[in-house]
């Protein structure tokens, strides 16, 4: 069984998910558990950290992103539309987050979340995990104000 925690800024995303939205959420963090990497969609590219990131396509445009700071431990970092609007573009939020982006001629692949070799999730160092929840923590009290 794997660990699956939210971080405060997925979990108060999460909470304005409804009906079938919120149903494709709470199933996805049923196989999440009990299916870690494969359960997930693709790994997002560009640099660093962004490929040991990955992303589930949810229901529609609703997406959420992840990091494996240990195989059997999993951090929801984000939920939220895939959306042409600035404000609220998920991939936009994902990128200030971890405060890099990929540059606009990268070629965009989507590489299995799961290695292909081991099977196993791409793992991030759990001070970067801890440091993109403490950043996902001050954007979100920037745009209270």
């Amino acid at each position: 069984m794997i660990t699956v925690v939210e971080t405060p800024v997925a979990s108060s995303q999460a909470s304005g998910l409804r009906g079938p939205a919120r149903h494709a959420y709470d199933r996805f963090l049923d196989e999440l558990s009990h299916s870690g990497c494969v359960a997930l969609g693709y790994r997002v590219t560009g640099p660093e950290p962004l490929p040991r990131l990955c992303v589930k396509h949810l229901r529609g445009a609703d997406r959420v992103v992840v990091a494996f700071p240990a195989p059997e431990t999993v951090w929801v970092l984000l939920v939220g539309p895939h959306d042409d609007d600035p404000g609220r573009n998920l991939y936009d939020a994902l990128y200030e987050l971890a405060g890099v982006r990929p540059r606009s001629g990268d070629k965009r692949t989507k590489p299995r979340c799961c290695d292909d070799d081991t099977g196993a999730p791409p793992v991030v160092d759990a001070d970067l995990v801890d440091d993109l929840v403490a950043r996902a923590r001050a954007i979100t009290r920037a745009r209270r104000r």
